[in-house]
Protein backbone atom coordinates (compact mmCIF):
# COMPACT_ATOMS: atom_id res chain seq x y z
CA UNK A 1 0.00 0.00 0.00
CA UNK A 2 3.25 2.16 -0.86
CA UNK A 3 0.84 4.55 -2.98
CA UNK A 4 -1.12 6.05 0.27
CA UNK A 5 -0.60 9.80 0.65
CA UNK A 6 1.05 9.51 4.28
CA UNK A 7 3.52 12.28 5.77
CA UNK A 8 4.53 12.14 9.68
CA UNK A 9 5.73 14.97 12.02
CA UNK A 10 7.47 15.01 14.93
CA UNK A 11 5.55 17.88 16.60
CA UNK A 12 8.38 20.26 18.56
CA UNK A 13 5.93 21.92 21.30
CA UNK A 14 4.22 21.53 24.71
CA UNK A 15 2.26 18.87 25.67
CA UNK A 16 -1.34 20.30 26.28
CA UNK A 17 -1.21 19.46 29.94
CA UNK A 18 1.94 21.97 29.89
CA UNK A 19 -0.15 24.83 28.75
CA UNK A 20 -1.14 27.35 31.52
CA UNK A 21 -4.40 27.32 30.70
CA UNK A 22 -6.98 24.52 28.78
CA UNK A 23 -10.70 25.09 28.18
CA UNK A 24 -12.88 21.76 27.44
CA UNK A 25 -16.71 21.10 27.20
CA UNK A 26 -19.11 18.87 26.64
CA UNK A 27 -22.91 19.38 26.33
CA UNK A 28 -24.78 16.60 27.36
CA UNK A 29 -27.83 13.88 26.58
CA UNK A 30 -30.25 16.54 27.08
CA UNK A 31 -28.95 20.01 25.65
CA UNK A 32 -30.15 21.00 22.66
CA UNK A 33 -27.46 20.23 20.34
CA UNK A 34 -27.10 16.96 21.86
CA UNK A 35 -30.46 16.18 20.87
CA UNK A 36 -30.39 17.47 17.10
CA UNK A 37 -26.81 15.07 16.94
CA UNK A 38 -28.76 12.29 18.36
CA UNK A 39 -32.30 12.55 16.00
CA UNK A 40 -29.97 12.72 12.82
CA UNK A 41 -27.98 9.70 13.80
CA UNK A 42 -31.11 7.18 14.84
CA UNK A 43 -32.34 8.69 11.19
CA UNK A 44 -29.52 7.80 9.61
CA UNK A 45 -29.27 4.19 10.96
CA UNK A 46 -33.07 3.70 10.68
CA UNK A 47 -32.55 4.14 6.75
CA UNK A 48 -29.70 1.91 7.27
CA UNK A 49 -31.40 -0.71 8.62
CA UNK A 50 -34.66 -0.12 5.97
CA UNK A 51 -32.06 -0.17 3.11
CA UNK A 52 -30.34 -3.67 4.17
CA UNK A 53 -33.67 -5.06 4.52
CA UNK A 54 -35.23 -4.13 1.08
CA UNK A 55 -32.26 -4.01 -1.01
CA UNK A 56 -29.28 -5.79 1.13
CA UNK A 57 -27.14 -2.65 1.04
CA UNK A 58 -27.22 1.05 2.47
CA UNK A 59 -28.29 3.26 0.10
CA UNK A 60 -27.30 7.02 0.08
CA UNK A 61 -28.47 9.44 2.11
CA UNK A 62 -27.11 12.38 3.84
CA UNK A 63 -29.62 13.02 7.19
CA UNK A 64 -27.35 15.80 8.86
CA UNK A 65 -29.16 18.95 8.88
CA UNK A 66 -31.58 18.38 11.71
CA UNK A 67 -32.77 21.98 13.32
CA UNK A 68 -34.44 22.03 16.71
CA UNK A 69 -36.33 25.63 17.69
CA UNK A 70 -36.81 25.83 21.17
CA UNK A 71 -40.58 25.51 22.94
CA UNK A 72 -41.63 28.20 25.44
CA UNK A 73 -42.38 26.72 29.00
CA UNK A 74 -43.83 27.77 32.92
CA UNK A 75 -42.07 25.75 35.31
CA UNK A 76 -43.17 25.99 38.87
CA UNK A 77 -42.26 24.37 42.23
CA UNK A 78 -44.45 21.03 42.15
CA UNK A 79 -45.77 21.36 38.34
CA UNK A 80 -45.61 23.73 35.68
CA UNK A 81 -46.57 23.48 31.15
CA UNK A 82 -45.28 23.35 28.28
CA UNK A 83 -47.53 26.29 26.73
CA UNK A 84 -45.67 25.98 23.04
CA UNK A 85 -44.28 22.58 21.80
CA UNK A 86 -40.25 22.30 20.70
CA UNK A 87 -40.21 22.35 16.92
CA UNK A 88 -37.89 19.85 15.77
CA UNK A 89 -37.46 19.98 11.57
CA UNK A 90 -35.60 16.61 10.20
CA UNK A 91 -33.94 17.62 7.14
CA UNK A 92 -31.54 16.10 4.71
CA UNK A 93 -31.21 13.60 1.39
CA UNK A 94 -32.01 10.23 1.04
CA UNK A 95 -33.21 7.53 -1.62
CA UNK A 96 -36.62 7.84 -1.37
CA UNK A 97 -37.09 5.06 -4.73
CA UNK A 98 -35.35 2.59 -6.57
CA UNK A 99 -36.21 0.84 -9.84
CA UNK A 100 -35.78 -2.99 -9.49
CA UNK A 101 -36.17 -5.13 -12.04
CA UNK A 102 -38.84 -2.29 -13.79
CA UNK A 103 -40.35 -1.93 -10.48
CA UNK A 104 -40.27 1.15 -8.51
CA UNK A 105 -39.52 0.51 -4.47
CA UNK A 106 -40.61 3.05 -2.43
CA UNK A 107 -38.78 3.72 1.06
CA UNK A 108 -40.87 5.30 3.75
CA UNK A 109 -38.40 8.40 4.39
CA UNK A 110 -40.44 10.63 5.61
CA UNK A 111 -42.29 8.34 8.26
CA UNK A 112 -38.91 6.87 9.23
CA UNK A 113 -37.62 10.43 10.01
CA UNK A 114 -40.48 11.19 12.50
CA UNK A 115 -40.57 7.88 14.25
CA UNK A 116 -37.23 7.50 14.97
CA UNK A 117 -36.96 10.64 16.34
CA UNK A 118 -40.12 10.42 18.32
CA UNK A 119 -38.34 6.41 19.84
CA UNK A 120 -34.59 8.61 20.35
CA UNK A 121 -37.02 11.21 22.47
CA UNK A 122 -39.17 8.50 24.47
CA UNK A 123 -36.43 6.70 25.24
CA UNK A 124 -34.03 9.06 26.81
CA UNK A 125 -35.79 12.41 27.95
CA UNK A 126 -37.61 11.02 30.59
CA UNK A 127 -40.47 13.78 31.50
CA UNK A 128 -40.47 15.04 27.28
CA UNK A 129 -43.43 13.97 25.81
CA UNK A 130 -42.54 13.55 22.32
CA UNK A 131 -46.66 13.61 20.93
CA UNK A 132 -47.64 16.54 23.22
CA UNK A 133 -44.48 18.51 23.98
CA UNK A 134 -42.57 18.39 20.62
CA UNK A 135 -43.54 19.00 16.85
CA UNK A 136 -41.73 16.87 14.26
CA UNK A 137 -41.52 17.30 11.06
CA UNK A 138 -39.50 16.53 8.09
CA UNK A 139 -38.05 17.84 4.76
CA UNK A 140 -36.48 15.50 2.80
CA UNK A 141 -34.88 15.56 -0.77
CA UNK A 142 -33.46 12.88 -2.93
CA UNK A 143 -30.45 13.73 -2.85
CA UNK A 144 -27.85 15.50 -5.57
CA UNK A 145 -28.24 12.94 -8.92
CA UNK A 146 -24.41 13.55 -9.41
CA UNK A 147 -23.53 12.30 -5.73
CA UNK A 148 -25.68 9.58 -6.09
CA UNK A 149 -24.17 8.28 -9.57
CA UNK A 150 -20.79 8.71 -7.35
CA UNK A 151 -22.46 6.67 -4.86
CA UNK A 152 -23.51 3.73 -6.99
CA UNK A 153 -20.97 3.80 -9.41
CA UNK A 154 -18.51 1.79 -7.34
CA UNK A 155 -18.02 -2.01 -6.01
CA UNK A 156 -18.59 -2.14 -2.41
CA UNK A 157 -15.18 -2.80 -1.72
CA UNK A 158 -14.07 0.07 -2.95
CA UNK A 159 -16.70 3.41 -2.00
CA UNK A 160 -15.12 6.87 -3.20
CA UNK A 161 -15.53 9.40 -1.10
CA UNK A 162 -18.72 11.63 -2.06
CA UNK A 163 -17.33 14.67 -0.64
CA UNK A 164 -14.31 16.88 0.09
CA UNK A 165 -13.58 17.28 3.47
CA UNK A 166 -11.61 16.05 6.67
CA UNK A 167 -11.61 13.86 9.62
CA UNK A 168 -9.56 14.94 12.78
CA UNK A 169 -8.56 12.34 15.71
CA UNK A 170 -6.19 12.32 18.80
CA UNK A 171 -4.98 10.42 21.95
CA UNK A 172 -4.41 10.30 24.76
CA UNK A 173 -6.98 12.85 26.74
CA UNK A 174 -5.64 14.21 28.86
CA UNK A 175 -6.78 15.14 32.17
CA UNK A 176 -9.23 18.04 31.97
CA UNK A 177 -10.84 16.30 29.20
CA UNK A 178 -11.47 13.04 30.47
CA UNK A 179 -12.51 14.75 34.07
CA UNK A 180 -15.11 16.93 31.66
CA UNK A 181 -16.52 14.16 29.52
CA UNK A 182 -16.93 11.72 32.35
CA UNK A 183 -18.54 13.88 34.85
CA UNK A 184 -21.79 14.94 32.59
CA UNK A 185 -21.91 10.70 31.98
CA UNK A 186 -21.69 10.48 35.87
CA UNK A 187 -24.61 13.19 36.19
CA UNK A 188 -26.63 11.23 33.47
CA UNK A 189 -25.88 7.95 35.06
CA UNK A 190 -28.55 5.51 36.12
CA UNK A 191 -27.33 5.64 39.49
CA UNK A 192 -27.13 9.41 39.94
CA UNK A 193 -30.96 9.27 38.31
CA UNK A 194 -31.76 6.86 41.16
CA UNK A 195 -30.89 8.58 43.71
CA UNK A 196 -31.49 12.24 42.44
CA UNK A 197 -34.09 12.08 40.08
CA UNK A 198 -34.94 15.94 40.46
CA UNK A 199 -31.69 16.18 37.98
CA UNK A 200 -32.91 16.19 34.31
CA UNK A 201 -30.95 15.00 30.97
CA UNK A 202 -29.94 18.71 30.09
CA UNK A 203 -26.54 18.66 31.64
CA UNK A 204 -23.59 20.99 30.14
CA UNK A 205 -19.97 21.07 31.82
CA UNK A 206 -17.67 23.45 30.91
CA UNK A 207 -13.67 22.45 32.39
CA UNK A 208 -11.53 25.27 33.09
CA UNK A 209 -7.68 24.20 34.03
CA UNK A 210 -5.18 27.43 35.19
CA UNK A 211 -1.83 26.00 36.33
CA UNK A 212 -2.60 22.60 38.50
CA UNK A 213 -6.38 23.85 39.02
CA UNK A 214 -9.33 22.60 37.73
CA UNK A 215 -13.02 24.60 37.70
CA UNK A 216 -15.84 22.67 36.77
CA UNK A 217 -18.87 24.97 35.76
CA UNK A 218 -21.93 22.55 35.26
CA UNK A 219 -25.56 23.37 34.33
CA UNK A 220 -27.66 20.77 35.51
CA UNK A 221 -31.51 21.27 34.55
CA UNK A 222 -33.86 20.25 36.85
CA UNK A 223 -37.41 19.01 36.98
CA UNK A 224 -40.26 21.02 38.44
CA UNK A 225 -42.21 18.65 39.54
CA UNK A 226 -40.38 16.47 41.46
CA UNK A 227 -39.25 19.84 43.43
CA UNK A 228 -42.08 21.08 45.95
CA UNK A 229 -39.85 24.39 46.76
CA UNK A 230 -36.85 26.41 47.10
CA UNK A 231 -35.34 24.61 50.12
CA UNK A 232 -35.74 21.21 48.13
CA UNK A 233 -34.15 22.95 45.38
CA UNK A 234 -31.40 23.79 47.51
CA UNK A 235 -30.94 20.16 49.01
CA UNK A 236 -31.13 18.70 45.53
CA UNK A 237 -28.17 20.68 44.78
CA UNK A 238 -26.43 20.41 47.63
CA UNK A 239 -26.23 16.87 47.32
CA UNK A 240 -25.35 16.92 44.29
CA UNK A 241 -22.15 19.01 44.51
CA UNK A 242 -21.26 16.65 47.25
CA UNK A 243 -21.79 13.48 44.81
CA UNK A 244 -19.65 15.39 42.35
CA UNK A 245 -17.19 16.45 44.62
CA UNK A 246 -16.50 12.58 45.69
CA UNK A 247 -16.76 11.37 41.99
CA UNK A 248 -13.94 13.94 40.87
CA UNK A 249 -11.42 13.20 43.75
CA UNK A 250 -11.56 9.84 42.53
CA UNK A 251 -10.61 10.63 39.29
CA UNK A 252 -8.35 13.87 39.57
CA UNK A 253 -5.87 14.42 41.75
CA UNK A 254 -5.63 17.80 41.36
CA UNK A 255 -7.64 20.53 42.97
CA UNK A 256 -11.45 20.69 41.60
CA UNK A 257 -13.99 23.05 42.21
CA UNK A 258 -17.41 22.57 41.54
CA UNK A 259 -20.03 25.56 40.03
CA UNK A 260 -23.85 23.69 40.04
CA UNK A 261 -26.31 26.17 38.18
CA UNK A 262 -24.19 29.28 38.76
CA UNK A 263 -26.73 31.79 37.28
CA UNK A 264 -28.97 30.72 40.22
CA UNK A 265 -30.12 33.79 42.05
CA UNK A 266 -31.84 32.02 45.47
CA UNK A 267 -32.99 35.44 47.52
CA UNK A 268 -34.80 36.21 44.04
CA UNK A 269 -36.27 32.54 43.62
CA UNK A 270 -34.72 32.06 40.15
CA UNK A 271 -33.19 29.43 39.46
CA UNK A 272 -32.98 26.34 36.89
CA UNK A 273 -36.09 24.62 36.65
CA UNK A 274 -37.55 22.54 33.86
CA UNK A 275 -40.55 21.12 33.04
CA UNK A 276 -38.98 18.34 30.74
CA UNK A 277 -35.88 18.34 31.73
CA UNK A 278 -34.33 20.35 28.78
CA UNK A 279 -33.73 23.81 28.13
CA UNK A 280 -35.06 23.13 24.36
CA UNK A 281 -38.43 23.71 26.30
CA UNK A 282 -37.50 27.72 26.94
CA UNK A 283 -36.22 28.65 23.67
CA UNK A 284 -32.60 27.04 23.86
CA UNK A 285 -31.99 26.00 20.25
CA UNK A 286 -29.93 23.17 18.64
CA UNK A 287 -28.53 21.98 15.39
CA UNK A 288 -27.03 18.85 14.57
CA UNK A 289 -23.26 19.33 14.04
CA UNK A 290 -23.05 22.50 16.27
CA UNK A 291 -22.24 20.44 19.97
CA UNK A 292 -19.49 17.85 21.02
CA UNK A 293 -17.00 16.92 17.96
CA UNK A 294 -17.05 12.81 16.91
CA UNK A 295 -14.71 12.81 20.63
CA UNK A 296 -17.55 13.82 22.45
CA UNK A 297 -15.88 16.59 23.94
CA UNK A 298 -15.29 20.71 22.24
CA UNK A 299 -11.11 21.25 22.72
CA UNK A 300 -10.38 24.55 21.40
CA UNK A 301 -7.13 23.66 22.60
CA UNK A 302 -6.53 20.92 20.26
CA UNK A 303 -7.18 20.47 16.53
CA UNK A 304 -11.07 19.60 15.63
CA UNK A 305 -12.94 19.38 12.52
CA UNK A 306 -15.90 21.06 11.74
CA UNK A 307 -18.15 18.44 10.13
CA UNK A 308 -21.24 17.17 11.59
CA UNK A 309 -20.47 13.32 12.01
CA UNK A 310 -24.23 12.43 13.23
CA UNK A 311 -26.66 11.76 9.91
CA UNK A 312 -24.16 10.94 7.17
CA UNK A 313 -24.27 8.21 5.40
CA UNK A 314 -21.38 5.66 6.88
CA UNK A 315 -20.22 4.18 3.59
CA UNK A 316 -19.02 6.92 1.90
CA UNK A 317 -19.15 10.36 3.28
CA UNK A 318 -15.79 10.71 4.48
CA UNK A 319 -17.24 13.59 6.98
CA UNK A 320 -18.12 11.16 9.34
CA UNK A 321 -15.68 7.67 8.26
CA UNK A 322 -12.51 9.79 8.78
CA UNK A 323 -13.58 11.70 12.19
CA UNK A 324 -13.72 7.86 13.65
CA UNK A 325 -10.85 6.18 11.45
CA UNK A 326 -8.69 9.52 12.60
CA UNK A 327 -9.65 8.92 16.35
CA UNK A 328 -8.71 5.12 16.53
CA UNK A 329 -5.47 5.66 14.24
CA UNK A 330 -4.30 8.44 17.12
CA UNK A 331 -5.56 6.03 19.83
CA UNK A 332 -3.43 3.08 18.62
CA UNK A 333 -0.49 5.06 18.03
CA UNK A 334 -0.61 6.80 20.99
CA UNK A 335 0.49 3.51 23.21
CA UNK A 336 3.46 2.86 20.70
CA UNK A 337 6.59 3.26 23.33
CA UNK A 338 7.69 6.88 23.28
CA UNK A 339 5.04 9.02 22.23
CA UNK A 340 3.44 11.17 24.30
CA UNK A 341 0.32 12.73 22.08
CA UNK A 342 -0.89 11.58 18.33
CA UNK A 343 -2.69 14.25 15.98
CA UNK A 344 -4.04 12.29 12.95
CA UNK A 345 -5.46 14.31 10.28
CA UNK A 346 -7.01 12.88 6.92
CA UNK A 347 -8.48 14.25 4.41
CA UNK A 348 -10.09 12.86 1.33
CA UNK A 349 -10.60 14.20 -2.47
CA UNK A 350 -14.14 13.75 -3.80
CA UNK A 351 -14.09 10.86 -6.41
CA UNK A 352 -10.99 8.74 -4.93
CA UNK A 353 -11.37 5.84 -3.16
CA UNK A 354 -12.04 6.31 0.49
CA UNK A 355 -8.93 4.12 1.23
CA UNK A 356 -6.75 6.30 -0.52
CA UNK A 357 -6.84 9.72 0.69
CA UNK A 358 -5.83 12.52 -0.64
CA UNK A 359 -3.78 12.98 2.35
CA UNK A 360 -2.92 11.63 6.25
CA UNK A 361 -0.99 13.81 7.96
CA UNK A 362 0.33 12.08 11.64
CA UNK A 363 2.02 14.57 14.11
CA UNK A 364 3.84 13.36 16.86
CA UNK A 365 4.75 14.50 20.58
CA UNK A 366 7.55 12.60 22.29
CA UNK A 367 8.37 12.12 25.32
CA UNK A 368 11.24 12.81 26.90
CA UNK A 369 14.19 10.76 25.58
CA UNK A 370 12.50 9.32 22.94
CA UNK A 371 13.67 9.84 19.59
CA UNK A 372 11.56 9.74 16.00
CA UNK A 373 13.16 6.27 14.70
CA UNK A 374 12.94 4.89 11.13
CA UNK A 375 11.23 2.35 13.13
CA UNK A 376 9.03 4.32 14.79
CA UNK A 377 8.04 5.77 11.23
CA UNK A 378 7.93 2.46 9.66
CA UNK A 379 5.42 1.69 12.70
CA UNK A 380 3.61 4.54 12.63
CA UNK A 381 3.18 3.58 8.53
CA UNK A 382 2.18 0.34 8.86
CA UNK A 383 -0.54 1.40 11.45
CA UNK A 384 -2.34 4.21 8.95
CA UNK A 385 -1.73 1.48 5.98
CA UNK A 386 -3.49 -1.12 7.94
CA UNK A 387 -6.19 1.18 9.28
CA UNK A 388 -6.93 2.19 5.71
CA UNK A 389 -6.94 -0.88 4.46
CA UNK A 390 -9.58 -2.38 6.79
CA UNK A 391 -11.84 1.03 6.25
CA UNK A 392 -14.99 -0.92 5.87
CA UNK A 393 -14.45 -1.57 9.77
CA UNK A 394 -15.53 1.58 10.58
CA UNK A 395 -18.99 1.38 8.94
CA UNK A 396 -19.36 -1.95 10.82
CA UNK A 397 -18.43 0.07 14.40
CA UNK A 398 -21.30 3.27 13.44
CA UNK A 399 -23.86 0.48 12.20
CA UNK A 400 -23.16 -1.06 15.52
CA UNK A 401 -22.87 1.90 17.47
CA UNK A 402 -19.80 1.34 19.03
CA UNK A 403 -18.44 5.04 17.47
CA UNK A 404 -18.05 7.85 18.88
CA UNK A 405 -19.66 10.09 16.51
CA UNK A 406 -21.02 13.40 19.25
Amino acid sequence: MSGKNIVLEHLKQQPIESHSVEFVERKGLGHPDYIADSLSEEFSLALCSEYKKKFGQILHHNVDKVLLVGGQSRPAFGGGEVISPIYIMMSGRATSEVNMDGEKIFVPVGRLAVDSAKAWLKNNIRYLDPDSHVIIDQRLGKGSSDLVCNYNSVGSNNPCSNDTSFGVGYAPLDTLERLVYETERFVNSDGMRKRMPEIGEDVKVMGLRTGKEIKLTIAAAMISKLIPDMDHYISVKEEAVKALDSFVAKKCELPVEIFLNNADHLEMGSVYLTVTGTSAEMGDDGETGRGNRANGLITPSRPMSLEAAAGKNPVNHTGKIYNVLAANIAAKASKLKGIEEVYVKIVSQIGRAIDDPHMANVQVLLEDGAAFTGSMKQELNELVNSELESIDKVTDLILQRKASLY
